[in-house]
């Protein structure tokens, strides 16, 4: 085996901590965290994104929806980021309301 299979062999253990996305990390954690934390770390989400939504439509009016969806396609990268990076503190609030 060279070098080279031996260090793709280490990331491909289903065991490894490090092994996937932070999305399919949370959902491991969301779907084995106690029930009642993650249900209150998903109500604070959506109480966060209703709090976004109402600013919203404050500053930007009502179409803000259409403009998501633009800026979605056109910045693309930067929502993947952000998502990424939310995912990240979405699960290390739960873990650490878990311990």
């Amino acid at each position: 085996m060279s070098d080279k299979n031996k260090y793709a062999a280490l990331f491909e253990d289903d065991d490894d901590i490090f092994l996937g996305s932070p999305k399919s990390k949370f959902l491991d954690i969301v779907f084995n965290a106690n029930n009642n934390l993650v249900k209150e770390e998903l109500a604070s989400i959506v109480e966060r994104m209703a709090a976004m939504e109402i600013m919203l439509d404050e500053k930007v009016g009502g179409d803000w929806e259409r403009q998501l969806a633009t800026n979605d396609y056109s910045r693309r990268s930067e929502v993947d980021e952000k998502a990424k990076s939310l995912y990240i503190e979405y699960t290390g609030n739960v873990l650490s309301k878990n311990e």
